[in-house]
């Protein structure tokens, strides 16, 4: 049972990766949608939000990546230190 709950517990922080970078997205691409219905330029809104949304969205990817495995190479120098 001990190792269901570690891997869990490993798991979690990349758990809603997939989400925030989906959410990016739909976000902006609802941005430009509204902004293409207010300024009546149908489709260079939504391109333009799903293209800035999938652009920001993979920086925070890559971002928080970078930082969980940075996390997890120090918890693995404490552990080897011990």
């Amino acid at each position: 049972m001990q190792s269901k709950t570690s891997a869990m517990q490993q798991a979690a922080p990349y758990l809603g990766l997939g989400v925030q970078l989906a959410s990016t997205v739909l976000v902006c691409g609802a941005v430009g949608y509204w902004l293409d219905i207010q300024l009546l330029s149908s489709p260079i809104g939504v391109l333009s939000g799903v293209v800035i949304g999938s652009v920001v969205g993979m920086v925070q990817f890559f971002r928080t990546v970078q930082r969980l495995s940075q996390r997890k190479e120090l918890s693995n120098e404490i552990e080897n230190e011990r």
